[in-house]
C-alpha cells in the first residue's frame, strides 16, 4: 500500500461572530473574520502548492465540506465530525490513507511550507512531532503512522496552558520518540494582530 504524505488543515466556516471570538473582541467580529478568511485561505493555497505532501482540508461544521465557493476547490475535504478537538484529531489520525499525517490549525498565518517539510522530515526518524505555540498549546502536530495509530489526544484540556503538556504526557506514556519544531505565535488576540502586522513592514 502506497503510503502518501498528508498535511491536514483545519478549518472553520468563517461565519461572523464564530471565528477568532477572542480577537474579534478587541480589534471587533468583521475585521477578525476577514482575518481569518484571508489568512487562512492564503495558508491552505501556499500548502496546497508544494507536491511533497497531499493537503487535505478537514472542516467544521461538516456542511462546509459541501460549500466549494468558501476554501480552494482543488484540495481534497473531509469532515472534522462530531466532538471536542481530540476527538476530531483522532479520529483524522485513524481514518486516513496510510502514511505520515500532520495536522495544523489556521491561528498561525506565518507557517512556512519550510516548517510542514521539517516536520515530516522529522517523522521519518521520530514517531510523533510537534510545533509548540508559546500560550501552552501547538501549532502542529504529526505521527508516523507505521504500525499502529496511538491515542494521544485523551484527557487533554483544550484552549488553555495544559494543551501541549497533556498532549505530551500520552506521548510519553505511549513511548514514542518526539521531534519539536520551532516555537510559534497564534494570533488570538490585538496585540497579537499588532505585532503580526508591524512584524509584517
Amino acid at each position: 500500500m502506497s503510503r502518501v504524505a498528508q498535511l491536514v488543515v483545519m478549518a472553520k466556516r468563517p461565519e461572523l461572530g464564530r471565528v477568532k471570538t477572542r480577537l474579534g473582541a478587541g480589534l471587533g467580529a468583521v475585521e477578525a473574520t476577514r482575518f481569518y478568511r484571508q489568512t487562512t485561505y492564503d495558508l491552505i493555497r501556499r500548502m496546497n502548492a508544494d507536491a511533497r505532501w497531499q493537503t487535505v482540508l478537514a472542516l467544521a461544521p461538516d456542511r462546509t465540506v459541501h460549500e466549494p465557493a468558501i476554501w480552494p476547490r482543488d484540495v481534497p475535504r473531509v469532515a472534522q465530525g462530531v466532538g471536542d478537538l481530540g476527538a476530531r484529531m483522532g479520529r483524522l489520525m485513524r481514518d486516513l490513507p496510510a502514511g505520515p499525517v500532520v495536522i495544523i490549525g489556521s491561528d498561525i498565518p506565518d507557517i512556512s511550507r519550510a516548517h510542514i517539510a521539517e516536520a515530516f522530515e522529522a517523522l521519518g526518524r521520530h514517531d510523533a512531532v510537534i510545533g509548540p505555540a508559546d500560550d501552552g498549546g501547538y501549532w502542529l502536530i504529526g505521527l508516523r503512522r507505521s504500525t499502529r495509530v496511538p491515542e494521544i489526544f485523551n484527557n487533554v484540556r483544550w484552549s488553555g496552558e495544559h494543551a501541549r503538556a497533556d498532549t505530551l504526557w500520552n506521548v510519553t506514556r505511549a513511548r514514542l520518540s518526539l521531534a519539536t519544531l520551532p516555537v510559534l505565535s497564534d494570533i488570538d488576540t490585538r496585540d497579537d494582530y499588532m505585532r503580526w502586522k508591524a512584524g509584517r513592514k
